[in-house]
């Protein structure tokens, strides 16, 4: 955009200069050469950081400043110094770059949103912006670096626990999937703020349930979630609650579940494999307001003595078969202590073995009803 006139244009363009300045604390001053040149960084190495970051070409403008000048050296250097590949690097890059995306813009969103509504007859956005920004920046930028610790000792946590490298990368997780029913359609009849307080209200209840009960929300997809936990036990609770807590909100649609227990392969904060591809079939062959598991989920409740099961449809299975079926598989039998754990006390759910059914790459499939066993009445 051209400068030298006094019209809206050039007025919103200062603005965002300005407050792009602020944001960065510092002005623009070099181009992608000149900034990869400083920086002592390949010209090529200095694109790759910068696409993986999620930022675009910008050909020769002068549109870059000492800040991107220091994240390229930091980048660099952790690369010659022999602590990360080159790979590595770029994976650190496009990570951090797609998640903080994601949160400037719902920041802001969110933000500018609710905070710019009540400005004085009269105010621009753009007038208001600045002020708010400069008043927030310095807090927001103190609680995402206190976050950012916390969850990276939580995940460090984990990986020194493993017993072994592979555990880290390629553990066993239970795996789950939790969708609204009739979402397309919903959508088409809602207006577009109220369609969006819906996702919202999904998202924000479904992410604070499956932390607060120890489980681990992996992704949102709008009418969709994706959580683990390394107890199948846990994603279990998490499952119902999910259901039974939605169920009470007035304007959520009914949801489904599908969950499945199994290898895992966990890359860039995501999830992959055969275990996560069935948990996402169940959910889409399940009931409204139902959770569906595979057969080794169902496996492990039992052995952990969390569960109990009725042959409704007549196959005869019992709870010995499936505690077979999961030492089959792991090649651990199950010992005395998962025995014991299911005499101690009454098992909280009930398994109901549903009719077998082809499922599309993934073969022959018996799924599991899961709910919460009905209390005895006194």
């Amino acid at each position: 955009m051209a400068r030298g006139g006094d019209g809206p244009d050039e007025a919103d363009h200062t603005v965002a200069l300005d407050l792009e300045e602020l944001i960065l604390g510092a002005p623009r001053r070099y181009t992608p050469y000149q900034a990869a040149r400083t920086a002592e960084v390949p010209m090529e190495l200095a694109t790759r950081f910068w696409r993986a970051m999620g930022f675009p070409d910008i050909g020769q403008q002068r549109a870059l400043n000492d800040g991107d000048v220091i994240a390229l050296r930091r980048l660099a250097g952790l690369v010659e110094s022999g602590l990360i590949n080159e790979s590595m690097a770029i994976q650190v890059a496009r990570s951090t770059g797609q998640t903080t995306a994601r949160l400037a813009g719902w920041q802001m969103d969110t933000f500018l949103e609710n905070l710019t509504q009540a400005a004085e007859p009269g105010l621009t956005r753009a007038e208001v912006a600045y002020p708010l920004v400069e008043l927030l920046l310095p807090e927001l930028e103190q609680f995402l670096i206190y976050v950012w610790r916390r969850q990276l000792a939580a995940v460090t946590g984990r990986v020194v626990q493993a017993a072994e490298d592979t555990e880290i990368t390629s553990g066993r997780l239970a795996v789950g999937f939790a969708d609204l029913v009739g979402f397309t359609r919903l959508s088409r009849r809602l207006e577009e703020e109220e369609l969006g307080e819906l996702v919202e209200t999904f998202e924000s209840t479904c992410a604070d349930l499956i932390a607060g009960q120890g489980g681990r929300l992996i992704k949102t997809l709008g009418d969709e979630i994706l959580f683990v936990s390394e107890d199948p036990v846990t994603a279990a609770e998490i499952a119902l609650s999910l259901v039974e807590t939605l169920t009470d909100e007035e304007n959520i649609p009914a949801l489904r579940v599908g969950m499945a227990f199994g290898t895992v392969t966990s890359r860039m904060g995501d999830v992959f494999g055969t275990t996560v591809n069935l948990a996402s079939r169940l959910t889409s062959i399940a009931q409204r307001d139902a959770v569906l598991i595979d057969g080794e989920f169902a496996a492990a409740l039992e052995q952990a003595g969390a569960a109990a099961q009725g042959a409704a449809d007549g196959t005869g299975s019992t709870q010995a078969q499936l505690a077979d079926a999961l030492a089959a598989h792991s090649g651990v039998p199950l010992g005395s202590m998962g025995r014991a754990a299911g005499a101690a006390g009454a098992p909280r759910f009930q398994l109901q073995a549903m009719w077998r059914r082809p499922v599309r790459g993934l073969g022959l499939v018996e799924p599991w009803l899961l709910s919460r066993r009905a209390k005895p009445a006194r």
